[in-house]
């Protein structure tokens, strides 16, 4: 079995675990526009892709599925993730599986408007959400939201362009100076889709966060969720965390999993304030936080060589402990 890894960026940790589980002979591919992306330097071949906005993204992936006899694709990126979804029957044409969901799905979690009405839709909290500035400081007249708030790209990835603005005078600078910003960001393709309402003014919900893991099979059916409380965030992502078993959070996992009917991991953040839970983003995708998961027995890559090997019990790979407390650290690799 062949599987290849796009934008594979800086996820060594997720070939590696992969690798664990594998047959021998089997192979990892890793791909990525930048030839000295660390992640490639971990898998058996590293492969130079274009930017998955050049036109002649897909027909030279199609051409290396091909060429490569790869039997799976698993995409590191938000930003991929539409492409390969709208993509997906050239794919199997050439009998490679993409690993990730429907447009549905993606549209639904790459749009974080989007994000905030199906989190309403299916009975859960959110903060309160604006795409329109002047929408957003009615309800401050109306005293329906305060500050802080945040000021964020509404189709986002990795915390790029995230502001906190305190008072009014600096939201609108915030704002003015975001609008320009995002222009320049590698969002800027995503967010040209609606240009003028592509930022989104929300509610800082301030409390206990938590990263949540959410595994789906391949046939969207859930299999489980896997909670960590954040201590510690670093670019983005979980630096510190504390695994943690929680029926509360863990029933937010199945009704998302239930609802959305995602394929495979789904990355989720959550908070708790006053002993309510608000779901704040989900990323149809491995996340930063995953290893916290994998170290304390949800092993989702485990259950995903299982699946594309036919088989259909991963209750073994799914043994998860609460309580432990894990840091990450850099590691030098020469590329």
């Amino acid at each position: 079995m062949n599987i290849l890894f796009t934008c594979a960026g800086r996820r060594n940790y997720l070939i590696n675990y992969f690798r664990e589980f594998l047959d021998e002979g089997d192979k990892i591919y890793a791909g990525d526009m930048d030839i000295t992306a660390p992640a490639l330097a971990d898998a058996d071949v590293a492969v130079c892709l274009p930017s998955i906005y050049d036109e002649d993204y897909i027909p030279s992936l199609i051409h290396g599925v091909e060429a490569l006899k790869i039997d799976a694709i698993i995409s590191l990126n938000d930003l991929e993730a539409p492409i390969l979804s709208k993509a997906r029957a050239e794919f199997e044409k050439v009998n490679c599986h993409v690993l990730v969901s429907d447009d549905r799905v993606i549209h639904i979690t790459f749009d974080k408007k989007e994000t905030a009405t199906f989190l309403e839709s299916i009975g859960l909290k959110t903060p309160l959400t604006f795409t329109n500035e002047q929408d957003f400081i009615t309800a401050l007249d109306e005293k329906r939201i305060g500050f802080p708030c945040v000021i964020k790209p509404r189709w986002g990835s990795a915390s790029i362009g995230i502001e906190f603005p305190q008072d009014l005078t600096e939201f609108k600078l915030a704002n003015e100076l975001s609008k320009i910003k995002l222009k320049r960001t590698i969002l800027a393709k995503a967010s040209s889709e609606d240009i003028n309402e592509a930022l989104l003014y929300q509610e800082k919900i301030v409390g206990k966060e938590y990263g949540l893991d959410i595994l789906n099979d391949f046939e969207a059916n859930y299999v489980g969720t896997f909670a960590r409380e954040k201590l510690n965030m670093r670019a983005g992502e979980t630096d510190k965390a504390i695994t943690v078993i929680n029926d509360e959070l863990e029933g937010i996992g199945r009704t998302i999993s239930q609802n959305l009917r995602h394929i495979g991991n789904l990355d989720c953040d959550v908070l708790c304030r006053n002993g309510q839970y608000y779901v704040l983003e989900m990323n149809a995708r491995f996340g930063g936080g995953y290893p916290f998961s994998h170290e304390a027995g949800g092993k989702g890559v485990a259950c995903y060589v299982a699946w594309l090997k036919g088989e259909k019990d991963v209750s073994k790979f799914i043994q998860y402990y609460g309580g432990i407390r894990y840091s990450k650290c850099d590691r030098l690799i020469q590329i």
